[in-house]
């Protein structure tokens, strides 16, 4: 047994408290840990089923300071949190998977570009902006990326000609080339204490343009083995360089010309791994749970091809959710459906997924999408 931790009682502190703190923290009751999650909702998804909630909000020193020292381990569902006081309580010997200064790192996109960079992964070209002659002088078009606190689509933007500046995002950001897309692919790699890697298979992602919101996840991904191997050489490699303890969620690109780019990584469970519930033998959320606490790392093992859709909020609704579809939904073969417990929705709010398993990949996909025109995630208040 590990010397540091005592798991008949284990206490477990999660910040955030969302549809990820929710999944880990059924994982970590199913093990027998005692789960205590940091948000600032009542009644959040995670809340639902945690043994404790601290309400509170992330960047609350106070608040996220009482949830460590309840915690014999600390981990995170987000990244836009403070880590300042994480930090102090780190190097007072608390354990904060992953560490504060990972954290740090990985909140600022372009700081963790630059570090990618330096240590030679492949990611796109790129340049930080503080005047619109900088945008002029890297040449159009580009995308424009907030340096801090973008997420699902929020803080990026495209401009394809100098005609678009005044569209351009008016904080602290940095630009990109536009890559040629073939394939947004994804890779969950999970490290733990003492360095134990394990990768789940590549997936690809295929996103809703409306938004930037990832739409779906076919699992494995369509790809030649050559492209495989790359990109699960580049994406451990990457964690190795973080020295990242937990799940990291690695998107990259796969440009026409058959190069593998990293875009960026996530510090959490990723949504790009939901279908790892159902697909494969450990889940990323139960992995997670194991990483962070220093238990073996489970098997990636990929049991079945699936397909993971998310299901959002739909457009010209809000309010109390309603869920319309579900019986027909779950009347095709194979189907898991996961609903996160959200009280109100908004359109394109992530408010579940359904995963859709078979052994033919195609089969899977043209299911989920059979299920994604029926199942409809309506609110009680309909608008124009």
């Amino acid at each position: 047994m590990n010397k540091d931790f005592n798991y008949s009682n284990l206490k477990i502190g999660i910040i955030g408290g969302g549809q990820l703190g929710k999944i880990m923290s059924q994982k970590a009751k199913k093990m027998g840990f005692h789960v205590t999650i940091l948000d600032p909702t009542l009644n959040c998804p995670a809340a639902q089923v945690s043994d404790n909630h601290i309400l509170g909000g992330f960047y609350d020193k106070e608040k996220l300071e009482e949830l460590v020292q309840q915690s014999d381990v600390t981990t995170f569902e987000l990244e836009h949190i403070d880590t300042s006081i994480l930090k102090e309580l780190y190097e007072h010997g608390h354990k904060i998977y992953p560490s504060p200064y990972v954290m740090e790192l990985i909140q600022n996109k372009y700081e963790q570009k630059k570090l990618l960079d330096k240590n030679n992964i492949p990611v796109p070209k790129y340049k930080n902006v503080q005047s619109d002659d900088d945008l002029k002088a890297f040449g159009f078009p580009v995308i424009q990326k907030v340096k801090m606190g973008g997420y699902d689509g929020q803080g990026v933007q495209m401009l394809k000609t100098v005609e678009d500046l005044p569209k351009a995002i008016k904080a602290e950001s940095f630009i990109e080339e536009l890559i040629d897309i073939d394939k947004e692919l994804a890779i969950i790699v999970a490290r733990s204490i003492n360095g134990e890697i394990r990768c789940y298979p590549v997936v690809e992602m295929l996103f809703d343009d409306r938004v930037n919101i990832c739409d779906s996840v076919m699992a494995p991904a369509r790809i030649s083995k050559e492209i495989e191997e790359k990109s699960i050489e580049i994406s451990i490699k990457s964690i190795e360089i973080l020295g990242g303890v937990g799940i990291f969620g690695v998107e990259l690109f796969l440009t026409k010309n058959g190069d593998i780019l990293l875009n960026e990584i996530a510090p959490r469970p990723h949504n790009s791994g939901h279908y790892t519930e159902e697909s494969c033998a450990t889940s990323q959320f139960e992995q997670i749970i194991r990483a962070v606490t220093n238990l073996p790392l489970g098997s990636t093992k990929l049991i079945s091809p699936s397909v993971m859709v998310n299901l959002l909020g739909e457009e010209g609704y809000e309010g109390e959710p309603f869920i319309e579809g579900i019986h027909d939904a779950l009347a095709i073969p194979e189907l898991s459906f996961h609903f996160y417990g959200k009280s109100f929705t908004k359109p394109f709010r992530k408010m579940g997924h359904i995963t859709v398993l078979d052994d033919d990949i195609n089969k899977a996909l043209e299911k989920a999408m059979k299920a994604k025109d029926i199942l409809k995630i309506k609110g009680s208040k309909k608008y124009e």
